[in-house]
């Protein structure tokens, strides 16, 4: 394709490179190599989370030169720049967590002042670790020019004993070493094992959680997502993203013309089937509001609760992202939906086509046990549930796939920060049928809304993840599994019910009925309102101050500026 197509007098690189007061912009483009002709063709932003915190980075600066490639040979002149990420896996357990949730901040924001500083046309972008994947897309939501997003995909299993294994079995574990169920030596074996190669978690955690909802709303190639990082089928893709986006340029298609409501349900509709991470339930609603959408928690949970779930993933199933590469990838999972009737194929996508119209020549793939078809599903509802009631008025979450059990009452132990109560876990410092409360873990409260996973897998290594809950207003990680509640709104920082919470409360949990309630009555809950105050934070310096003061609720995303239905202006538009 020639740049012919494109008009930059109607760009935004317009600014930059053309007349002759922009002699001097013109000047620096020719200092790092570029020709006249290059200089006049739309630029593109190809931004990757690269960087060697975690496997799940270190494949993206490879596939980011192949998307450059590709907008070449498309007519445009790719600008490639990173961003940062925060690496759940490393930061998990520790204080370092409550800088990943504010990290998917940082990245869009990071994004939109790069693109309007340079005056970029369009964009591409490549993410691997969890918060990274929505920081793009919502970034891309926000800026409203032309994109692609291209996950960077999911690390190869390990093998412990005979069986795949991967980071999910390394933090339980831990706790199996703490129960004596589990030797120095054997964790030590594991540890060396089970993340082999680059790429993302291999479960479906948030990265592969959100790396399907990438292709179910459009903004990612047809069966990009599948391959794992590793692989060369992978350099494919960011050519064909790279020419795809300068389609798009021509064609004026953009990222809001494509995420309608519609195609968010979609992507609801996918995170369900798969048992896919709670915090779908997070970024979901943040995506929406960078464009003005209304899309909040409780929208999401409606479509959980009328979608069967149908891919036997970890952590409830049996299987991990290569077995869904290996039967077909993400098309499989969409197909199976379409025909049920759950997705709606007339919502446009990056590829210029319809969803139903990718999906025309993908036959479902009937020899595999991975992705079932709708008619037999694993179950006949989703594989994740939303909760209301009398503790969560604001709402909260819980991943029931792979549950038997969905129903929970127990009297509360409550610890007001994860270290205390991951302490208690290691020393076996409770009784099994206990509800666990840990607060002051919300978006305000932590500051940055923490997830737990080192608490929940070190109880299912003891041997008790069946036999407790937990709940809190932080969040659990896409590896979490058995009755574990997140995103209680709201949170105990702003006197929500679950600060007033005491030792022995009663606490019913009914994931069938969708309902989370503390059994004291409401004049007792208003006399120890009475009695709260807000405890210190002693976050009061930097970007965690500065994130406490601006989060919003969990229910809306936990998102921290007005969002699309404040936009006067819109990037694209300049």
């Amino acid at each position: 394709m020639s740049a012919k197509p494109f008009d930059k007098s109607k760009l935004p690189s317009r600014h930059v490179t053309m007349g002759p007061s922009r002699a001097p912009h013109r000047s620096y483009y020719y200092a790092m190599g570029l020709t006249e002709e290059q200089i006049n063709r739309p630029f593109v932003g190809v931004v990757s989370c690269w960087n060697e915190a975690a496997p799940c980075n270190i494949a993206l600066m490879r596939q980011a030169q192949s998307a450059k490639a590709g907008v070449d040979e498309g007519g445009g002149t790719p600008r490639e720049f990173c961003t940062i990420t925060v690496t759940d896996g490393i930061a998990m357990g520790h204080q370092g967590m409550k800088s990943s949730l504010v990290s998917r901040e940082v990245i869009a924001d990071s994004i939109e002042v790069t693109m309007r500083g340079h005056c970029y046309d369009a964009m591409v972008g490549l993410a691997g670790c969890d918060k990274s994947l929505p920081g793009i897309m919502m970034a891309m939501l926000r800026l409203n020019v032309p994109s692609v997003f291209m996950y960077g995909g999911s690390i190869l299993p390990g093998t412990y004993k005979g069986k795949d294994v991967t980071v999910q079995d390394v933090f339980e574990g831990v706790g199996m070493h703490s129960a004596g169920r589990m030797t120095a030596e054997e964790l030590h074996a594991l540890e060396c094992v089970a993340c082999p190669s680059a790429g993302s978690c291999g479960g479906q955690f948030t990265a592969n959680t959100m790396a399907c909802v990438s292709e179910a709303i459009g903004l990612a190639l047809p069966g990009s997502a599948g391959a794992p990082a590793p692989y060369e089928s992978r350099d494919h893709y960011g050519v064909e993203s790279g020419k795809a986006v300068m389609r798009l340029i021509a064609d004026n298609i953009r990222p809001r013309d494509i995420c309608t409501r519609e195609a968010f349900e979609n992507a609801a509709t996918i995170v369900a089937a798969t048992g896919g991470s709670t915090n779908a339930a997070l970024h979901l609603p943040a995506m929406a509001h960078e464009m003005g959408l209304e899309f909040d928690l409780f929208d999401v949970a409606e479509i959980f609760k009328r979608t069967p779930y149908i891919a036997d993933l970890k952590p409830g199933g049996n299987y991990i992202a290569k077995d869904v590469y290996d039967i077909g990838g993400v098309p499989q999972i969409l197909r199976a939906l379409l025909d049920g009737g759950f997705l709606n194929g007339d919502c446009m996508t990056v590829s210029g086509k319809t969803m139903a119209e990718n999906l025309a020549s993908v036959e479902f793939n009937t020899d595999q046990k991975v992705v079932y078809p709708v008619s037999n599903p694993i179950t006949p509802t989703g594989g994740v549930v939303g909760l209301r009631g009398s503790l969560a008025p604001e709402g909260a979450i819980v991943k029931v796939a792979g549950m038997t059990k969905l129903k929970f009452r127990g009297p509360a132990r409550c610890f007001d920060c994860e270290e205390d109560a991951f302490q208690a876990v290691e020393e076996r410092a409770y009784k099994e049928g206990e509800v666990i409360v840990i607060r002051y873990e919300g978006p305000k409260g932590g500051p940055g809304m923490r997830e737990m996973l080192s608490t929940t897998a070190a109880l299912y290594g003891q041997g008790a993840g069946d036999k407790m809950a937990l709940i809190t207003d932080g969040r659990f990680s896409g590896a979490t599994r058995g009755f574990c509640i997140g995103h209680v709104g709201p949170e105990a920082a702003v006197g929500g019910p679950i600060a007033l919470v005491r030792d022995g409360d009663m606490i019913a949990i009914d994931a069938e009925a969708g309902t989370l309630d503390i059994e004291v009555d409401a004049g007792e809950l208003e006399r120890r309102r009475q009695e709260w105050k807000v405890p210190d934070n002693p976050y009061q310096s930097g970007v965690l101050r500065k994130y406490a003061e601006q989060v919003g609720p969990a229910n809306k995303g936990a998102v921290t500026h007005a969002g699309g239905k404040a936009e006067v202006i819109c990037y694209a538009d300049i």
